[in-house]
């Protein structure tokens, strides 16, 4: 063979082959080889067997290659053949393998005519082979047959594409020469994957049955249709060959004579014939082979690298030992606690950017979900007003009261400060089930233990759970420490005397500090199709007014809604929409943009709902209250008509419950992020650290906590696999010496035929005598291409005499000859290099 210094090339391709099939991976690498792909009964199969020598693939009409079959050819002394799925078996005779293939073809796409893409695995050393690797495909059909599916076209089309897209595959495109070349289905599809022809190597059978008079010359001398790589013919047995058992020796032999003795072939008899292809292939996949190594091997480094840190706590693992299980335990735990940790405090590692979780989600409950829920309970001031009136009425009893009572004041602040029970409690569920989260979240690096991985979820959990109800007792009672002493010496506090005036000038300085802005944001405004549509607008809260804007730049203003008598509303999600939505309304049942009695807001998830309705709250826009709170109010049978003096006392208690309220809102607000942090959160954090190790001592056996799920057990497995895989794959090339005797790539080719529908006649209308090319063929460059060198006296077209060879000096060897588009009586100059 051409290459001496490679020889073991092919074989070290199938050593790689061997031992990623062992492990059931492919390890995402392309190994070099070569696909066959042809029509229907175009000869592949024929081709593959005068390779072997003997009679072992299926036969018969239609498709009986249903399946892929990797035919990898060993030179060898002894004969025999081997299947990956037969592991130990040796086949003598062959007639065995082909009931082989028949069977586990069957075994997978059964009795019927259909294709599977799961190959076969045929391995066959002999002495009378070159090293080869092959893969046999189904040959390509227009129409199903039988039980055949409607697809099929398409699904061999697919299956072909899944080999011959890759780049390290070589393609054999096998053509019959009683067909017209220009209509293969093999050049076709193998254009599609290597415009350029730098992978596909032509050959053409059934030269021996083509019409008396007619020969494929100018396509195997490479004139006709151009290949980068070339044409070589071939002769197999013919179906009464077959059937007579006729030896492959013999039909080679008679192949060699063949082309020796047609006149059209005989002088290029040496490069024609199913030995000169098999020894061309083996050059040129060693040659593809020694091309594509360099890349092979940094592809294997590459994921060898990326398997190293992951294999490195494999590489002695023992799953029963003790001390293993004990110091896996110990890092498991310090390793969830450290994750804990992270997640709570914020952490500058593997930062989340696609949703808030954890601490983040915990600080957001504090600081924008808490507060809303307190301001939702914000008083109804015709109610608050009633209620104020009745209690001083109650006090003072069957008397008219001189004086303000405070009495009146204590006990509304009372039954106000009692409705904050509502929103501390729910704060403290929303942090338990976050906290709750942020334990399952941190657990999923346990998966590869699950009994671990449970208990240690069920003992945190259940932790939280107790911190829950002391947490909550705490909250209760920083409430009732409130209830039990109203300080009105507070320094924030109005007092009575200030009580009127004072509120106004609070008020006031709240009117000047109205030019802040409160919040920015975009938020989609959804208004009807008939109407304009859905459209994004970019919003800006003040503490009088909201406003939006074509885009961020605020320079195109679209409306400025003044927050006067507004109050905010939640809406359903609508059904065909994905956003969360809620609607400002006046509660004076006036228009509030437009035409519209409400404005319909969305934002694409609730959290961002909840925020901006915290935004407004602070700008003064409160939720709508139930209707049927109300309802009292509005009867006019309690509806009493009050005195001036009654009028003044209820405005100078209003005010001093809404200064009082202030002051305890500020308070909790403030206490409770401490309260839940000291008592529920830092002691869970503590809990993990110091005590959750002795709890999981505690709750069973250290063995039966440190047992590998099955997934686990079987990822390691094949991890290692595949790491040992790698490292004797790079062992194998690293012992392959890279000198080497080989041609180089041939020329490119002009295969525009390929691109187009070409104009030429069939070969088989041609005359044999006529060796020209024939009218309006595309020019093909003359230089060192694969195919054989012209005939010495080339003919005219059409059967013209032969004409003899130009006397002269031999043409210039840079020119290139040109091409008639129409029959010349005088054939072209020869190409430089050629004998006359």
């Amino acid at each position: 063979m051409g290459n001496r210094g490679m020889e073991d090339l092919i074989p070290l391709i199938n050593k790689l082959q061997d031992a990623f099939s062992s492990i059931g991976q492919s390890c995402n690498l392309d190994l070099p080889q070569i696909a066959v792909v042809g029509g229907q009964s175009a000869g592949k199969s024929s081709v593959l067997e005068n390779f072997v020598g003997r009679d072992f693939l299926p036969r018969g009409s239609g498709i009986v290659t249903r399946r892929p079959l990797i035919l990898q050819l060993v030179n060898s002394k002894a004969e025999y053949a081997e299947f990956l799925h037969c592991k130990g078996r040796k086949f003598v005779d062959f007639d065995e393998v082909r009931l082989e293939i028949e069977a586990e073809t069957d075994r997978i796409t059964g009795s019927n005519k259909g294709i599977s893409p799961i190959p076969i695995n045929l391995r066959v050393y002999s002495p009378h082979v070159l090293n080869l690797t092959l893969i046999d495909l189904p040959g390509m059909t227009k129409v199903a047959v039988g039980d055949q599916p409607v697809d099929i076209e398409h699904q061999i089309r697919d299956m072909l594409l899944q080999f011959i897209t890759k780049e390290s595959c070589l393609i054999l495109a096998v053509t019959p020469a009683n067909t017209d070349l220009a209509n293969s289905d093999a050049l076709k599809i193998a254009k599609e994957v290597d415009p350029q022809g730098l992978r596909t190597i032509g050959v053409i059978t059934k030269l021996d049955l083509m019409d008396e008079g007619t020969d494929a010359r100018d396509i195997l001398e490479n004139k006709l249709l151009p290949l980068r790589r070339g044409y070589i013919g071939v002769v197999n047995r013919s179906q009464k060959d077959i059937d007579g058992k006729k030896d492959i020796r013999a039909a080679l032999a008679a192949e060699r004579k063949f082309f020796l003795s047609h006149p059209a072939y005989r002088h290029i008899a040496e490069r024609m014939g199913t030995p000169h292809l098999q020894k061309t292939l083996n050059q040129q996949l060693t040659n593809h082979i020694r091309d594509t190594l360099p890349g092979l091997r940094n592809k294997l480094q590459s994921q060898l690298l990326s398997l190293e840190k992951e294999v490195e706590e494999y590489k002695n693992f023992r799953p029963d030992d003790p001390a293993r299980k004990t110091k896996a335990l110990l890092q498991m735990v310090q390793q969830f606690g450290v994750d804990f940790e992270k997640c709570i405090e914020g952490s500058g590692d593997q930062v989340d950017t696609s949703n808030l979780s954890g601490g983040a989600k915990i600080n957001r409950i504090f600081h924008e979900r808490f507060p809303f829920e307190l301001v939702k309970m914000e008083f109804d001031e015709k109610e608050l007003r009633k209620e104020i009136s009745y209690a001083i009425k109650n006090i003072h009893g069957v008397r008219t009261g001189l004086f303000t009572p405070d009495l009146a004041f204590e006990a509304i602040v009372k039954k106000q400060i009692i409705k904050l029970k509502e929103p501390c409690l729910k704060c403290i569920d929303l942090v338990i089930q976050e906290l709750i989260n942020t334990v399952r979240q941190c657990t999923n690096k346990l998966g590869s233990y699950p009994r671990l991985r449970e208990e240690t979820e069920r003992i945190v959990t259940t932790y939280v759970r107790e911190r829950d109800s002391k947490t909550k007792d705490q909250v209760l009672l920083l409430i009732d420490i409130e209830l039990s002493y109203i300080n009105t010496n507070h320094e924030d506090f109005i007092g009575f005397a200030k009580g009127a005036k004072s509120h106004k000038k609070h008020t006031n300085q709240l009117s000047d500090s109205r030019v802040q802005v409160i919040r920015r944001g975009w938020l989609t405004i959804n208004i009807s199709i008939m109407k304009g549509g859905s459209k994004d607008y970019w919003f800006v809260l003040t503490a009088e007014s909201l406003s939006w804007y074509k885009d961020e730049e605020e320079k195109e203003k679209k409306y400025m809604l003044p927050l006067d008598n507004l109050k905010l509303r939640d809406l359903e999600k609508g059904f065909m929409s994905s956003k969360h939505v809620f609607a400002i309304f006046n509660t004076e049942q006036r228009n509030v943009y437009k035409d519209l009695r409400q404005i319909e807001l969305a934002c694409d998830t609730q959290e961002d709902v909840d925020s901006w309705k915290a935004s407004f709250l602070r700008a003064g826009v409160y939720p709508e209250k139930d209707q049927g709170e109300n309802e009292d109010a509005m009867n006019p049978s309690d509806t009493v008509s009050m005195d001036p003096q009654l009028e003044r006392q209820v405005e100078t208690i209003r005010n001093l419950v809404d200064s009082y309220i202030g002051i305890v809102n500020k308070t909790i607000r403030d206490l409770m992020p401490k309260t839940i942090m000291h008592l529920m959160i830092n002691s869970a954090k503590d809990f993990i650290h110091s005590e959750l190790l002795a709890y999981l001592y505690s709750a069973g056996d250290q063995g039966s906590l440190m047992e590998e799920s099955a997934e686990q057990a079987q990822r390691r497995d094949e991890m290692l696999k595949m790491y040992h895989a790698l490292k004797e794959a790079l062992v194998i090339i690293g012992d392959i010496s890279t000198t080497t005797i080989s041609t180089p790539m041939p020329p490119p080719v002009d295969d525009t035929w390929l691109a187009k529908e070409p104009r030429y006649p069939p070969p088989s209308s041609r005359p044999a005598t006529s060796t020209a090319p024939p009218p309006s063929r595309p020019p093909a460059v003359r230089g060192p291409t694969p195919g054989p060198p012209p005939p010495l006296n080339p003919s005219p077209a059409f059967g013209a005499p032969p004409v003899p060879s130009r006397p002269g000096p031999p043409p210039d060897s840079s020119a290139v000859p040109l091409i008639p588009s129409r029959p010349a009586r005088v054939p072209p100059a020869l190409p430089p290099g050629i004998p006359r």
